[in-house]
């Protein structure tokens, strides 16, 4: 039985004996350290590793005493440091250096501490990270040109050094910078999550993201990753001749695409305003101007619900190319994809795991892409023949397709509109096929105020959309340039917006406007950056591929004590 009346099995009593003697055999060998070192008239005293204290106690220590070097006149963060070389550059130029020597070179370095390891009082070893990489510093008093205990003291893991010193190599082959002077620039004042254990909760990762960064590789090379993507479509379009251009985020009216906005107040116009939901009707007047070739990669808003591939505000490509139709899209889709596929993962073949499975599955970018045109494929699943697409804006088109979704048990909260009813079937029959990069095509103009409609079949327009992995990545269409037309359309949209739908648009009169200058025939294309992000980095989380992803508030708590100055 334990001194605290616990009782212990024999086995713990075995293990905690031989973890006392362990003890005691530690406390006698550096016992013998210690007469050895007063025997040659050592006097300073031996730096070991800091102790693993509770963090909030750990925080309020370092606190006092970065404090304490102010106090006595130090400057804990320096305003310079003069870096001679990258860490990138130092590995490629001193990696051939030979085991167990060094260069005469003299060079200086900075990043952040990951480990701290000791070999006695004279050597000291730390990894040093930046830039993605990594090195060794070993600090060996031998070649200091500083007091090395009282600077070595200092150094704790997390602080963001400076080192000055000769590129080498350790015995055993370890790329190392051996310096002459250690300089701390940044202290860090908390406690980083040990090596080992690493920095894995998700929901303390998204909300503190810098400490990700800091603790996880591959989380920093997802958002390199992303940036790729970004210029690669960048410029893919700019050597198809397009212009990037920038658009208001704020508007009088929100267009452009079929959502619920934020709103926002003007103050010195007494005016509330609308975050934008998409660029389409600024990037469709800019054509009309004569810029037959435009886009946008910028934020849009919407005020809709927070999900797995969902977030409040998104980045998306927005292109409009005068004369071309969505079959140019669709061949433009096909090539800046797989090309893009390519490119950041070097072949066709993407590894992509959803959420829940076991295993990844496999997402094949070569192209052509599939084609399924829509009412169509509804019928063959539904085993049912749709009535002509023109009668879904009347009672009895919209009735069909709400007994359809009543009898097959697919669920459309309310307002139960024709384009709210078929958006669920797509979703709940089309969509869930199409794993491969598909084109679903040829929607009907219920659910398209903004597209032209097909030239051969009435009721439908010439819409696609390209999902990846089960989930919408793109949406094209021939763009609607008939003024008397598209006003018919939104005035559509504003009856749907008094019944109830937070997601119709209201009528833009000054697109409007724009429109009776003529459009000319008009390709437009929106893509969204997240999701394919998401799909080509192995992300099922949007989270996962947003720097700073929308959170809910954390509840009220006591917060750390701020650093005392």
């Amino acid at each position: 039985m334990s001194e605290g009346g616990e009782k212990l099995s024999k086995n713990e009593l075995k293990r905690r004996a031989k973890l006392e003697q362990k003890a005691k055999e530690k406390a006698a060998k550096e016992a013998a350290k210690a007469q050895e070192a007063a025997a040659k008239g050592v006097t300073k005293k031996v730096v070991k590793e800091e102790e693993p204290l509770d963090p909030g106690k750990y925080h309020e220590h370092r606190c006092k005493t970065i404090t304490g070097y102010k106090e006595a006149g130090e400057n804990p963060y320096p305003h310079k440091f003069n870096v001679s070389i990258s860490l990138t550059d130092f590995i490629e130029k001193y990696g051939g250096v030979a085991d167990g020597s060094h260069s005469e070179d003299v060079v200086s370095v900075a990043g952040r501490v990951h480990s701290i390891r000791e070999s006695g009082a004279k050597l000291k070893f730390y990894d040093l990270r930046g830039e993605g990489l990594k090195i060794q510093v070993m600090a060996n008093a031998s070649f200091a040109e500083q007091d090395f205990e009282a600077v070595h003291s200092r150094v704790h893991r997390g602080d963001i050094i400076g080192c000055t010193g000769y590129p080498g190599k350790t015995k055993k082959g370890e790329l190392s910078i051996i310096p002459k002077e250690v300089h701390i620039l940044t202290p860090c004042l908390h406690m980083l999550p040990t090596l080992h254990y690493g920095f894995k909760d998700k929901e303390t990762r998204f909300r503190q993201r810098y400490l990700d960064l800091i603790m996880n590789e591959d989380v920093r090379q997802r958002f390199y990753t992303r940036s790729k993507i970004i210029n690669y479509v960048r410029r893919f379009l700019d050597n198809l001749g397009f212009l990037e251009v920038e658009t208001p985020m704020m508007n009088v009216v929100a267009g452009g695409a079929t959502a619920k906005p934020f709103v926002t107040h003007h103050n010195d116009l007494n005016l509330d305003m609308f975050m934008r939901v998409a660029p389409e009707l600024y990037l469709k007047m800019l054509v009309v101007g004569g810029l037959d070739r435009v886009y946008e990669i910028g934020r849009n808003f919407r005020n809709e619900g927070i999900d797995m591939t969902h977030n409040p505000e998104f980045t998306s490509m927005e292109f409009y190319m005068a004369y071309a139709d969505y079959n140019d899209l669709m061949e433009i889709a096909e090539q800046m994809i797989s090309g893009l596929a390519l490119a950041v993962t070097g072949g066709y073949q993407v590894k992509y795991t959803p959420m829940g499975a076991e295993e990844p599955i496999t997402v094949d970018y070569t192209p052509p892409f599939k084609r399924i045109p829509m009412i169509p494929e509804l019928e063959r699943l539904l085993k049912v023949k749709f009535p002509c697409a023109t009668t879904f804006k009347e009672e009895s088109g919209r009735k069909f397709l709400d007994d359809l979704c009543v009898k097959h048990e697919i669920d459309c909260p309310a307002p139960r509109t024709s384009a709210r009813l078929l958006d669920k079937m797509v979703g709940d029959l089309i969509e869930v096929q199409c794993v491969n990069p598909t084109f679903i095509t040829e929607h009907p103009q219920i659910m398209c105020p903004l597209a032209k409609y097909h030239r051969s079949t009435p009721g439908l327009t010439e819409r696609f959309e390209m999902f990846v992995a089960t989930k919408e990545i793109v949406n094209a269409y021939t763009e609607l340039n008939d003024p008397f037309v598209q006003r018919a359309q939104f005035e559509t949209q504003a009856e749907a917006k008094a019944a109830g739908d937070d997601e119709a648009q209201l009528i833009d009169e000054n697109f409007c406007t724009s429109l009776e200058y003529g459009l000319p025939p008009t390709g437009g294309f929106g893509m969204g950056i997240d999701r394919l992000v998401m799909f080509l980095t192995d992300s099922y989380n949007i989270k996962e591929v947003l720097l700073f992803p929308a959170m809910k508030p954390e509840e009220q708590k006591e917060e750390a004590p701020p650093p005392t100055s």
